[in-house]
């Protein structure tokens, strides 16, 4: 199958391009947001190809997935076809909802022409789609090469913009959990972060790395913090499980479903969180039995196969549905 899809999401569109098909992802001169190409920090196969939007409408495409509500009409002008009529179309929905919760309408609400795909049965129980079809297709991951190591006592978080989102990804409490323990933050935009919590070089670490060497340095760390208070589910999380992390997070949103009781600890009691974290710095056994059931929860639920196989069969439907 030839599948139309932006590079919106790093993580997510890796699993989802080592499927059988071909990708066709747009690029454009400044590789902006809808024209961002292959991926750079992450290892796609060469079934990955870039387009210019110019050439769309002489491509085969036979699905488009969308990610974002301008993508419907982008598709409609480059391909000179309208996606949900002329082919099938796929929306993938990637985040809670925003807005009046849990009455917040999605915009793609009460269509005929698509469906939409969500990560986590929580975005689906929590979005008002009206009578628009949906899908619950749960994440996937391209499993990192690294181990669990845990021998830094220092704790690990992974997150992108941590300043400008804050209390979505819990960048507020960071202080109480620096007091424990020294934190490192992975991600886009940290650079700014220590400033902004008020923490010494010390207590903070700031790294934007690679996806192979972010792994590597993860899987150093003693524990990974999960403070995100309403994303979806961060694939960093799963990563870290499928490293051999033991988890301290949250309770909210999907995290609840994807880390057992055996893989961590999860509260939305600051208190526990903290003692926690104090527990698994002082107790290098106790982090890495819980590490290691944090790997198979994450790779029993989590697996590549089972997620290619999933969205295989959903291609599939969609395909013949349209015919």
């Amino acid at each position: 199958m030839n599948i139309l899809v932006w590079h919106v999401h790093g993580a997510w569109t890796t699993a989802f391009v080592h499927g059988k098909h071909r990708y066709l992802v747009p690029v454009t001169a400044d590789r902006g947001p809808y024209g961002l190409g292959r991926a750079r920090t992450y290892d796609w196969p060469a079934a990955v190809e870039e387009i210019p939007p110019a050439r769309l409408a002489t491509e085969p495409v036979d699905l488009v997935i969308l990610q974002r509500p301008e993508e419907l009409g982008l598709a409609e002008t480059w391909l000179g076809r309208r996606p949900g009529r002329d082919l099938p179309a796929i929306y993938v929905e990637h985040n809670t909802p925003k807005g009046d919760v849990p009455n917040t309408r999605h915009p793609m609400a009460d269509r005929d022409d698509l469906l939409v795909a969500h990560v986590t049965h929580f975005n689906d129980l929590f979005w008002d789609t009206g009578a628009t079809r949906t899908a619950v297709v749960e994440h996937g991951i391209v499993p990192p090469r690294a181990r669990y190591d845990g021998s830094m006592e220092r704790l690990a978080v992974v997150t992108n913009d941590p300043v400008r989102r804050w209390r979505v990804t819990g960048t507020d409490l960071m202080p109480h959990f620096a007091a424990v323990a020294p934190l490192d933050v992975f991600g886009m935009g940290v650079d700014a972060l220590p400033q902004a919590v008020g923490l010494p070089a010390d207590r903070l670490g700031t790294y934007d790395l690679p996806q192979a060497r972010l792994h590597e340095q993860l899987a150093r760390r003693r524990a990974y913090l999960h403070l995100c208070r309403w994303t979806s589910l961060g694939l960093s999380l799963l990563e870290a499980m499928t490293i051999g992390m033991p988890v301290v997070a949250l309770a909210t949103t999907e995290a609840v479903a994807a880390v057992p009781p055996e893989a961590g600890v999860l509260s939305t009691n600051l208190n526990t969180l903290r003692e926690a974290a104090a527990w698994l710095i002082d107790d290098p056994v106790a982090a890495r039995t819980l590490g290691e059931q944090a790997h198979r929860a994450a790779v029993g639920r989590y697996g590549l196969d089972r997620f290619l196989a999933d969205w295989d069969r959903l291609l599939q439907e969609e395909q013949c549905a349209s015919r």
